[in-house]
């Protein structure tokens, strides 16, 4: 369980390929202080710590991961949001993610508005019914508040401190995110599709 609070940048190293799994070697500031076996959301994605080595550590992804994020466009030099679990004595400060990507969007727009950016993204219009007006959503695993919303389509507004300390700022009109919709109200969809049954 994660809170879309980003702890640190990592940066992409080095990339392996065996079968249809992708091994990546992350370099970040916190790379020591991780544990094999530890859960870490990386842009939005929880993997699993294999190994540890000084400032490095390695993670693999499967082919349904590959699938459904944007981790098949990552390359040696990719910047990724990185966010160790949540401890039950702190403070929730952005909201309940989990880590489980459920699909990518589209950024088709960035605006500078002298001081902060604003991005707009479409996404699969399948999952219209979780995006609401100033609603929350996990974008490369950073907790946002979302406005503008359409029938596929929301806007984000970016302080000066997200876009230097999160990857956002790499972020340009074609580049494909990570989105993780809010689990309550994939719960509360999820009750009403089956009433309808």
């Amino acid at each position: 369980m994660f809170t879309g609070i980003i702890e640190a940048l990592g940066k992409v190293r080095k990339i392996e390929h065996t079968g249809t799994n992708t091994t990546y070697w992350i370099q970040s500031p916190i790379s020591h202080e991780l544990k094999v076996d530890q859960s870490v959301a990386h842009s939005g994605v929880c993997l699993t710590v294999e190994e540890i080595m000084g400032d490095r550590h390695r993670l693999t992804a499967i082919a349904e991961t590959l699938e459904k994020t944007n981790l098949k466009q990552w390359k040696e030099g990719t910047l990724v949001n990185l966010e160790r679990c949540l401890t039950m004595n702190g403070r929730l400060d952005g909201h309940i993610v989990q880590g489980h990507v459920d699909c990518t969007a589209t950024c088709i727009e960035k605006l500078d508005k002298t001081g902060s950016w604003e991005f707009t993204f479409e996404f699969p219009v399948q999952f219209a019914a979780l995006v609401i007006e100033k609603g929350s959503i996990s974008l490369n695993g950073t907790s946002l508040t979302i406005f503008n919303v359409g029938h596929n389509q929301f806007t984000v507004a970016i302080i000066p401190y997200t876009y230097e300390h999160t990857s956002i700022g790499q972020v340009e009109v074609g580049t494909e995110v990570n989105l993780e919709f809010d689990m309550i109200g994939k719960y509360v969809a999820r009750m009403n599709q089956l009433k309808q049954v």
